[in-house]
């Protein structure tokens, strides 16, 4: 690593301020009722009064045991990591597991390898594409 790509590095950096921890913050955004969705992800999205965008991530005990559960978490978040600084400021985004998708994987005989299959790049588009949508939903 080069001494100059630190200051790159830092603006990467994915603190806990820029997370939704509690559950008044996950039911504030909930509450606004702006969503969008696609095959894999729901989006909920509210302002915010904060000059950076945060991110809360859910996922049900539906999705399997923890392992599974956390893989996808720790997914999401990367994306949301790596793509923060395209992601417009000032916005709380929920982030969730399809419904559908749930259903499917509960009438599938192979819904554990279904969950395995979902790759980082698939989470990644599709959740640039449900900011952009969602964004587009307010304008």
């Amino acid at each position: 690593m080069k001494c100059g790509d630190r200051g790159s590095l830092k603006k990467l950096a994915f603190t806990k301020k820029a997370r939704l921890l509690s559950n008044s913050s996950f039911k504030a955004v909930l509450a606004r009722k702006i969503w969008v969705s696609d095959g894999l992800l729901v989006l909920f999205m509210a302002e915010n009064d904060l000059l950076m965008a945060r991110v809360g991530i859910s996922i049900g005990k539906a999705f399997g045991n923890a392992v599974r559960r956390n893989r996808l978490k720790r997914l999401i978040r990367e994306a949301f990591r790596q793509h923060q600084l395209e992601i417009p400021r000032g916005f709380d985004y929920l982030l969730m597991i399809s419904p559908r998708l749930s259903m499917k994987l509960n009438k599938s005989k192979v819904a554990s390898e279904k969950l395995k299959s979902i790759t980082f790049e698939q989470i990644q588009e599709s959740l640039v594409a449900l900011v952009r949508r969602g964004h587009g939903k307010i304008a």
